[in-house]
């Protein structure tokens, strides 16, 4: 075993202590976001940093949740984030595996055009108007079906596809699959580590989706959480529709509920990292050939 010297005990030392700093600058705003959100509203106003909850309550998340608006709207993005984030990898990777079984007519053409559409995008006007059309104003396929999938994407999945032995589908169709049940049965299951990196994207996109929510949302019912937040950043009240900040004689600060709504919007997906994080790291083919 290599025995470190003087200069790299130093140099391993001084990382981990500058990866420590960087964690703690990093996870601070939430770590303060999570103090005043369980912080009296009457302390807070008093002003001063709030470095641990003061006067705890449950008050501002009380008040949110009793507000049609917000548990409407988190349900809203909970919909889009599973609906979407399922049909987009059925989508996306039905699309790279065709393309990357070289026997597929037009397969190169077909490409190509992929290509072309990540090199050139149709800009703004031209994306509503398609979807004004279609008739998806103020429906939440509009967030839906215009973020399928990309030809990044399709890409990408198509190169981790190309990886996967040949073999492994020649036994599959010796054994009586056709292509679909191979897709499923056999390429979909070797992929997971490549399924829930591209699935935790997906997620992601879905779940914080605004600029596309206010050009084709205009029905305040169903707007996502990221653009219900957006409208209690820029109003003096705690909801979009406009509210008193005194309640039953309680006091409601809109700082503190905007704390607690900014928090409630980031702990779910926070949430999924733990479930996936095992599939990062795992082999894709181990076990699936044996010399």
């Amino acid at each position: 075993m290599h025995k470190l010297t003087f200069s790299e005990k130093i140099f391993e030392r001084t990382n981990m202590l500058l990866l420590v700093l960087i964690g703690i600058v990093s996870i601070f705003p939430l770590y303060y976001v999570f103090c005043v959100s369980f912080t009296d509203p009457a302390v807070y106003l008093k002003g001063g940093l709030i470095l641990y909850p003061q006067g705890f309550t449950l008050e501002n998340y009380r008040y949110l949740l009793s507000t049609p608006l917000f548990p409407r709207s988190m349900g809203i993005s909970v919909y889009l984030a599973v609906i979407g984030t399922a049909l987009s990898l059925v989508v996306t990777s039905a699309l790279a595996y065709a393309l990357s079984r070289k026997r597929m007519l037009g397969r190169k053409y077909i490409l190509l055009l992929i290509l072309f559409t990540t090199l050139f995008q149709p800009g703004l006007i031209p994306n509503y108007l398609l979807v004004k059309d279609l008739g998806l104003i103020n429906s939440l396929w509009a967030l839906i079906l215009p973020a399928l999938s990309s030809g990044w994407n399709v890409f990408l999945i198509k190169s981790f596809f190309d990886s996967i032995p040949s073999s492994l589908e020649e036994a599959a169709v010796i054994d009586g699959c056709n292509d679909v049940h191979v897709w499923w049965r056999i390429i979909l299951p070797l992929s997971l580590p490549a399924l829930a990196t591209f699935g935790l994207f997906f997620a992601i996109g879905y779940w914080n989706v605004f600029f596309n929510a206010v050009l084709y949302i205009n029905d305040f019912q169903k707007w996502p959480l990221q653009l219900v937040l957006r409208q209690m950043l820029i109003d003096s009240s705690t909801s979009a529709g406009g509210g008193d900040i005194l309640e039953e004689g309680q006091i409601i600060n809109p700082q503190s509920i905007k704390m607690a709504a900014v928090l409630i919007a980031t702990i779910p997906i926070l949430m999924v990292y733990p479930f996936l994080q095992k599939h990062f790291t795992k082999g894709v083919l181990v076990g699936s050939v044996k010399e």
